[in-house]
């Protein structure tokens, strides 16, 4: 590890981690606590993807819709309008509405294949973006004199690593530069998770097979050809298992490359130095 144990960590000049776990828990809520004390910089790995890699596919959805309204359409094409995504570190509803859900067109739904093609976006954006900590570890300091560095990552990181292989490349490229910290929840936390999601689903990356294989097992239990799959249903319905899919490899990332802490810890963080305390405490003496 970049810290092998507590001195290491607590002596470093340069703090530099990377928070990971289910969404939900407070990885960008320790982030934002983080960067708000001061002398933190937050890297969202969500917001790069936004911005950065899929920020033109996100605008040009965005333009297929409005070119299906005539006035919007006149106005597009004699670039008297111009159309881009307001995405934030706290509102990435233009990245989840882009990824879609599959299922009724009339409900809002995404022709399969569709939907994967966008899935595939992600996945090559999520990867990409992940790489880039390194640079915005350089950039923080030389730009804005920032030694310490918190990354923020997405909920599906352990899907595109092999949370089981110790080599795995973009682990170990970003092993070199940051510790990884686990947020682990408790049953409480995933059933909590389920309820809000219930209340209010929304679009997520998925590992392909693990989709692949949701998607075909859901239309057997509903008898449901996939043009009248209800798309919030479907997602509903995934989402539990996704947690559950999920679970093992992040503990599997921690067991190889990281600590873990939980989201009690977490909401017991007031400052700063609370962050470094509980860290210490959970790396070798």
């Amino acid at each position: 590890m970049l810290y092998p144990n507590a001195r290491s960590w607590q002596d470093a000049t340069a703090k530099r981690v990377m928070l990971f776990g289910m969404s939900g828990l407070g990885k960008t809520h320790l982030s934002k606590l983080l960067r708000d004390a001061g002398d933190w910089f937050h890297y969202s790995v969500d917001y790069r993807i936004g911005t950065r890699y899929m920020g033109e596919f996100i605008a040009d959805n965005f333009k297929r819709e409005a070119m299906k309204v005539p006035l919007l359409r006149e106005l597009l094409l004699s670039d008297s309008v111009y159309i881009s995504s307001n995405i934030t570190f706290d509102n990435l509803a233009p990245l989840s509405t882009y990824l879609g859900k599959p299922g009724n067109p009339d409900q809002g739904g995404l022709p399969f294949d569709d939907y994967m093609t966008r899935q595939d976006q992600h996945r090559a954006a999520e990867i990409a973006a992940l790489s880039d900590t390194p640079h915005f570890i350089t950039r923080a300091g030389d730009l804005y004199g920032y030694a310490n560095f918190i990354c923020d990552t997405g909920g599906s990181i352990c899907e595109v690593i092999d949370p089981n292989d110790p080599n795995d490349p973009l682990m170990a490229h970003l092993t070199q530069h940051v510790l990884p910290v686990w947020i682990k929840g408790s049953d409480a936390h995933t059933s909590e998770l389920i309820r809000r999601f219930d209340r209010a689903p929304k679009p997520m990356y998925y590992q392909p097979d693990f989709l692949h294989d949701a998607w075909a097992a859901y239309q057997v239990e509903t008898n449901l050809p996939a043009d009248r799959i209800n798309p919030d249903a479907f997602v509903r319905w995934t989402y539990a298992r996704a947690l559950a899919h999920r679970a093992p490899r992040y503990s599997a990332m921690a067991r190889n490359w990281g600590v873990t802490i939980t989201a009690e810890d977490v909401a017991a963080i007031r400052t700063a130095s609370d962050f470094t305390a509980l860290i210490a405490g959970k790396l070798p003496n």
